[in-house]
């Protein structure tokens, strides 16, 4: 008996236990369940926050190529890609300064002889008069037009046959405007972007010249149909050239969205409108693209697709997405290792363009070894911007370091970035282009000043460069 009640008694208390564990196993269900609904919130919200941090960390225009006229809130000042250089702010050591000098010969001579005796009143007029110092005041004489009148003639010569004088190509009506006006007012559009408008009002308020807005239209019309010989002779100078550089921006012209494209060597700069931002713009102006040079350009397609002998791709727009990249994935190093790669890949450029020759070959060896390095350990998976990035460098890794190889090639587009960006500042300045035909005036004028710019820039002085364009300008023929 006592072993039967033994045996209930331990089949209870297994019972129980039995209860107890399957009590335990249906609360680990619900704690296993409640933990995956935990786990995948929890996920969930890291993509929020990633999501939130990306919008958090805006792009602007020193991580990116994001023009500063589209920033509502520009990054700090301190945010830049350049590195301090460890030299004081200001004029370095040995910098040549710059002042007024006086002249040996001045037009005119203004003796300032005091009349009266500052003391006692008395006359000075029979008193001796002693040099005591000088001083010479640069102004504009007063403004006057000139008006040339001519007139024609005929001879009859023995043989019976009358020759008469022809008139200048200006003088295409009874009464018109000269070479001068015309070059200063292609000079006042093309290269201080000032409107026809405001033209108007500074020939007739301050020249005393009376010329209407129609009028100043017809005289950019008329230089850039002289420009033509010299634009065709530019464009002949980019398709020569062993190195060109490439870049393109938006216009509007009469409210629709044109284009302005730039192709420029170091000597030339040729600008062509277009109202196609693809590969229908390259056709238009190389279409055999360019054979014999090495282009530098960013990333656009229609840029990477026109034939060329090699590329070098813009460090500059690299080193401003890294820059943005860094910021978005601060534990990721990778974006770091790219970005420090390619700031010891130009301080070693610009050390060999001081003694104009390339880079060595154990130098650019290591670079390279290290690049390949890169490419092997790609970005967090969880990176997505940065995986993005990494894949457009792989896809072209063979013109990420071109410029350690030649002299004459540039590691950046910024050349190219300076030729277009005179298109917005006249846009800013004057708005939109009320024609095409307008917008193509203002390519070929633009692509004259520029090239004459580039040619001439040793032997002008910043003082007399102004005047020294607009006689240059109007000359017949202008030789590269």
């Amino acid at each position: 008996m006592d072993k039967d009640i033994l045996i209930t008694t331990l089949l209870d208390r297994v019972q129980r236990c039995e209860d107890v564990i399957e009590k335990l196993r249906a609360e680990f269900r619900e704690v296993k369940a409640e933990n995956t609904l935990l786990r995948q919130e929890n996920e969930r919200l890291k993509q929020e926050i990633e999501r939130l941090k990306e919008k958090l960390i805006l792009k602007n225009s020193r991580n990116s190529s994001k023009p500063p006229s589209t920033e509502i809130h520009p990054p700090k000042r301190t945010q830049s890609l350049r590195k301090s250089s460890g030299r004081k702010p200001g004029g370095q050591a040995g910098h040549k300064g710059s002042t007024l000098e006086m002249v040996a010969d001045p037009d005119v001579i203004d003796k300032r002889i005091p009349d009266y005796c500052n003391g006692c009143g008395s006359t000075l007029s029979s008193a001796k008069k002693v040099f005591v110092g000088r001083r010479q005041l640069i102004d504009l004489p007063p403004i006057v037009p000139v008006v040339t009148e001519q007139q024609l003639f005929e001879c009859t010569c023995s043989c019976g046959h009358t020759t008469q004088g022809q008139y200048s190509g200006n003088a295409n009506a009874a009464v018109g405007y000269g070479e001068n006006i015309e070059s200063v007012v292609a000079y006042l559009h093309a290269r201080q972007y000032l409107p026809v408008a405001r033209m108007s009002e500074l020939f007739n308020d301050i020249l005393g010249i009376s010329i209407s807005t129609g009028g100043i239209s017809h005289l950019i019309e008329r230089f850039a149909g002289k420009t033509t010989p010299a634009y065709e002779l530019i464009k002949a100078a980019v398709q020569g050239s062993a190195f060109v550089g490439s870049d393109e921006t938006g216009c509007k012209v009469n409210g629709k969205l044109h284009w302005f494209w730039t192709w420029q060597s170091p000597h030339a700069t040729y600008i062509a409108h277009s109202a196609s931002r693809g590969k229908k713009a390259v056709d238009e102006n190389f279409p055999q693209g360019f054979p014999q040079a090495i282009m530098g350009h960013d990333a656009w397609l229609p840029q990477l697709n026109t034939p060329a002998k090699g590329r070098q791709l813009c460090v500059a727009h690299m080193l401003r997405e890294l820059e943005h990249l860094m910021e978005l994935y601060a534990k990721d190093p990778w974006s770091k290792g790219f970005a420090d790669l390619l700031r010891k890949a130009l301080k070693l450029k610009y050390s060999m363009d001081d003694q104009k020759t390339v880079c060595p070959a154990p130098d650019k060896h290591l670079i390279l070894a290290r690049f390949t390095e890169l490419l092997a350990e790609p970005p967090d998976p969880k990176s997505k911007k940065a995986v993005a990035f990494y894949r457009r460098i792989q896809k072209n890794k063979d013109h990420i370091f071109t410029f350690l190889d030649h002299h004459g090639v540039p590691p950046d587009n910024n050349s190219s970035e300076r030729a277009i960006r005179n298109i917005k500042v006249k846009q800013k300045v004057s708005g939109q282009f009320k024609a095409a035909q307008s917008a193509i005036n203002f390519a070929k004028i633009r692509s004259v000043i520029d090239t004459t710019s580039r040619t001439y820039r040793m032997c002008w002085q910043r003082s007399r460069s102004s005047s020294a364009m607009i006689r240059l300008w109007s000359l017949p023929n202008l030789v590269l």
